[in-house]
């Protein structure tokens, strides 16, 4: 389902712990990572396909969260051809989103990337909220972007971490902020001691299910 200027109707799902800390995962036997999204089919409302979206690809029920915030106004990006199945090309432009600030209620074991038989996602980990827009894939970065900075000002305060991005409203730029940690170097994943995917590399604190059935479209 498109619409008259070639946009998908979307939405995207930023949900977080109890650290405030943002769920990222990586698509299925790739190396990208990306926030959960998916389509909304006809007759769904925004809020009923980002229901849906999050127990197809996070295995999440709408009792393990809590509806903090959603943007205002749809936001666009285009894709590029070389991501564009043949047959789509000249009418689908890319995807329009309405994305959902969700905060966990729920524990990390209620996450299951394998709810379904069609999988999103094969590894999970918890970030801090403005890691993403300095690894997603260049083309969804503006839009990424965006939506952090929208939906940063309703992030739950908590005694635990008292979010500094929200005294300015704006991402954090290198240099600003001395008190930060350095990121972390990226190890290989080691599950049971043998190490998988020895070609691949994870993040600390990654989560890893192996060999998923079946590969999703990409969205």
């Amino acid at each position: 389902m498109l619409d008259r200027d070639g946009f998908r109707p979307n939405v995207g799902i930023i949900l977080l712990n109890q650290k405030n800390q943002v769920f990222w995962g990586k698509r299925i036997r790739t190396h990208s990572w990306q926030f959960p999204q998916g389509g909304i089919d006809r007759g769904e409302t925004p809020e009923q396909a980002m229901f849906r979206e999050l127990h197809e690809e996070v295995g999440l029920m709408p009792n393990h969260v809590r509806v903090v915030a959603r943007t205002r106004d749809w936001l666009r990006y285009e894709v590029p051809d070389r991501y564009i199945r043949r047959d789509a090309r000249g009418h689908y432009k890319g995807q329009k989103q309405i994305w959902f600030l969700l905060q966990l209620l729920g524990q990390d074991w209620d996450l299951n990337l394998r709810a379904t038989d069609h999988p999103e996602f094969d590894a999970w980990r918890w970030n801090d909220y403005w890691v993403p827009l300095d690894v997603v894939v260049e083309f969804k970065r503006g839009v990424y972007e965006m939506a952090l900075t929208e939906l940063a000002r309703y992030i739950p305060r908590s005694e635990q971490q008292r979010n500094r991005y929200l005294r300015s409203g704006m991402r954090p730029r290198d240099g600003q902020d001395p008190s930060q940690p350095a990121p972390r170097t990226a190890q290989p994943l080691r599950t049971h001691g043998l190490l998988q995917n020895p070609g691949m590399e994870l993040p600390p604190g990654a989560s890893f299910d192996p060999d998923p059935q079946n590969e999703a479209n990409n969205r």
